[in-house]
């Protein structure tokens, strides 16, 4: 999250793109693409609602630029839809009532207005969330755009970055008076527990939204959870973690919501992930079906170890469930997205905030307005697009739910089929500073048909190009392709079978 972080040819759907650039080709490379390898079934790109769907969730533009994968107006040009099918829900933990008892909310003196998600419950004096302690009308656009996310087929995650405020020792939702403090009351680990399951219960019977999953922490092994955060957060050791995960189960279960996932832990890193999950013992264990890893950690992260730990060894699903950058023309976040399918070998990739007020995070910026609560309102206004949004569309609306992740042996590609019509999709990057010529090996595969034209399409990101279609020709089991420097690209092979 921001408060602590301070391509290739066009769809002929009128997508914006520019000319490819040339470059002196170097010496060709082989990509060969292996049927035999099982990365798993892949289930989907995502984004998490936050701060942005508060400001801006009642607009259907941005459901549709989003969840949908049709071409959308917007200021003026079309944009591909990204295709989402996965939208992460924050239950809120801030309120502004005052208790019988004359307790408030305490607030950071650095928390943004916008940055306070109003929750639910927001008196302790009842668990009824028909009673007046509910308030059910809080954080109206968050839930508009988690409903239009579900009307537009896609599945959702509820978590919290922290439980409500009263719930909290010092009575605020950033975090202890210091870091690495414990925030949560030991007599309320039954009741953030309970909250997440009346939520989750509320958006099934009520909303529409059937939540996969429940996340009850956020990074909660992270320093920058204090009193003085420009968030919402809070810091739960090992040991609280352990203590709540069994409410959660029983909550969701007491509500008919057997179902329903638990994810854990959300830790900020791969090595945080991997040290809270050897932390956790075989019990506490069995209680999580799916680990969530956040993406910020840099140098050369335990990929392949926490791999190994949660689905070889321990049977559990895997995804990274927010990650972001400040680098606005998105390549970086390209080749990270190349690495965590090549080496964590996740079944979903999330962004952090498709949109986003802090420079170069968003793949759409926007400006939050203000009051939220506390203020008279200064609506919240859309902003420009950032190059990132076509470099995650080449992910996102051809790499689909249900495709099969394949090895390509190359750092630079990543590979995916889907069985049931027979379209081979490679995503690939150029990293140097001069045009490559990529030919992909598809001798493996037991038949390459392609389609009847022969043609071999192909989208491009960079130099120039924001989604621009272009074209190869088959060669027997093999297409060669040009990519120019910083660009990557999409690639589509028609016909094929494993």
């Amino acid at each position: 999250m921001i408060g602590r972080r301070t391509l290739l040819a066009a769809t002929g759907a009128g997508l914006i793109g520019g000319t490819l650039a040339t470059g002196t080709a170097r010496a060709d490379a082989t990509v060969v693409v292996d049927p035999a390898t099982d990365g798993g079934v892949w289930e989907g790109w995502g984004t998490s609602l936050s701060w942005w769907a508060r400001a801006l969730g009642d607009q259907d533009v941005f459901a549709d630029m989003f969840f949908t994968t049709n071409s959308v107006m917007y200021k003026g040009q079309s944009l591909p839809g990204l295709g989402f099918n996965i939208a992460r829900y924050n239950a809120g933990a801030s309120s502004w009532n005052q208790t019988a008892s004359g307790d408030r909310m305490v607030v950071s003196d650095n928390i943004q207005p916008w940055k306070r998600i109003e929750g639910f419950w927001q008196d302790w004096t009842s668990e009824d969330p028909a009673s007046s302690a509910w308030n059910w009308d809080a954080d109206a656009n968050q839930r508009a755009m988690l409903v239009k996310a579900a009307q537009r087929g896609a599945k959702s995650e509820l978590f919290a970055k922290s439980p409500m405020w009263w719930m909290c020792k010092n009575h605020n939702p950033s975090g202890a008076a210091q870091v690495h403090q414990d925030n949560l009351q030991s007599w309320n680990y039954r009741s953030h527990a309970s909250y997440l399951a009346t939520v989750a219960l509320r958006a099934k019977t009520q909303w529409g939204v059937d939540f996969v999953s429940v996340e009850p922490f956020n990074e909660p092994s992270a320093e920058y959870w204090y009193a003085q955060n420009k968030q919402e957060g809070c810091y739960m050791s090992h040991g609280v973690q352990k203590a709540v995960l069994p409410h959660l189960r029983s909550e969701l279960d007491k509500r008919g919501l057997t179902g329903t996932m638990i994810a854990a832990s959300d830790e900020t890193s791969v090595t945080a992930a991997l040290t809270t999950w050897n932390a956790f013992d075989p019990t506490v264990r069995g209680l999580v079906d799916r680990v969530n890893v956040h993406g910020y950690e840099t140098g050369t992260p335990p990929r392949t170890q926490l791999y190994d730990e949660v689905v070889t060894r321990s049977g559990k699903g895997l995804w990274v469930s927010e990650t972001g950058n400040g680098d606005g023309g998105g390549f970086s976040m390209a080749l990270g997205i190349l690495a965590d399918l090549r080496q964590l070998r996740p079944t979903a990739w999330i962004y952090w905030q498709a949109m986003d007020n802090n420079v170069n995070w968003g793949l759409l910026d926007y400006i939050p307005g203000t009051g939220y609560g506390v203020t008279p309102d200064t609506p919240a206004q859309p902003g420009s697009v950032r190059a990132k949004y076509y470099l995650m569309a080449q992910f996102s609306r051809h790499i689909r739910p249900g495709m099969k992740m394949l090895s390509t042996g190359d750092p630079m590609s990543v590979a995916a089929l889907d069985e049931k019509t027979g379209r081979l999709v490679i995503v690939v990057a150029n990293n140097g500073s001069t045009l490559q010529n990529i030919t992909f090996d598809l001798s493996r595969f037991s038949a390459v048909a392609g389609r009847p034209d022969g043609v071999v399409r192909r989208w491009n990101t960079g130099a120039g190009d924001t989604y621009r279609q272009r074209a190869s020709t088959l060669d027997g089991k093999s297409v060669t392709v040009p990519v120019s420097a910083k660009c990557l690209q999409t690639v589509e092979v028609e016909g094929v079978i494993a």
